[in-house]
């Protein structure tokens, strides 16, 4: 064991924060267009209080490399049908009750502790600055102690989700275990542990996110994702104006 943590922290040294997040962001994330199904589940004090069901259809920006998103509201029923964009630095939410597309942020909630943007697929490290904190011993989402790689991410510009974000990724594979998430005044907003690691497009990836109030330990929203599928996302579906015409398939 010892030997595995030394081999670990030697792989860790020969690589920069950089390349430790993008490799992060390329178990969380499978490359190129695709859509996937999002189960969020509110629970307070340990009893369910509200929950949404969402597809997210995702397509990298050829300018970028960042994901452009467009989301549509499966459940419940008084949801079904709005949509969320985001292109760039822009979020807009549709509904199709009043036909009328409106700036959103994406710290707004959405359900619980999941905001508009968590439920995005982002490049973290299109996004961030990441330097090493230094090697950890980590109980991960499962109860499993871990020996991990702590990251701390410093936002490059302001308009995205969480000023800083500390993450802790395995040392032996990178997969993400969990994540610190600090406002601008650097309050901790929440803390999430990634888990239920199973094959999704070609490789492991985490299918179940536990997200944690930063005051209120109570207050947890798990968030579920299914039914990945590699996909043409039209370029149409990817603008404001469309939104109206949208239609799923």
């Amino acid at each position: 064991m010892l030997l595995a943590a030394l081999a670990c922290a030697a792989r860790a040294g020969e690589r920069s924060a950089e390349e430790i997040l993008q490799a992060a962001d390329a178990i969380r994330n499978p490359p190129g267009s695709f859509s996937v199904r999002l189960q969020l589940t509110e629970y307070r004090q340990g009893r369910q209080s509200a929950n949404s069901a969402l597809i997210v259809y995702a397509r990298p920006s050829v300018d970028s490399g960042q994901y452009r998103n467009l989301v549509q509201f499966v459940a419940p029923a008084r949801d079904a049908g709005k949509l969320m964009l985001r292109n760039g630095a822009d979020l807009w939410f549709y509904d199709p009750s009043s036909r009328a597309s409106v700036r959103i942020s994406p710290q707004q909630r959405l359900l619980g502790q999941a905001s508009n943007g968590d439920v995005m697929t982002t490049q973290l490290a299109r996004d961030y600055r990441a330097e090493k904190v230094g090697p950890e011993l980590l109980k991960d989402g499962e109860g499993v102690q871990r020996d991990s790689l702590h990251l701390r991410l410093s936002a490059l510009r302001d308009d995205v989700s969480y000023a800083r974000v500390d993450l802790w990724v395995d040392a032996a594979d990178d997969r993400p275990l969990m994540a610190r998430y600090y406002s601008a005044e650097d309050r901790l907003l929440k803390t999430a542990y990634f888990r239920r690691y199973e094959t999704a497009l070609g490789r492991v990836r985490p299918t179940e996110t536990v997200i944690i109030d930063g005051l209120d330990g109570g207050w947890v929203t798990v968030m579920r994702s299914a039914d990945h599928a590699t996909r043409e996302v039209p370029e149409a579906w990817l603008q404001r104006d469309y939104l109206p015409r949208f239609r799923a398939q």
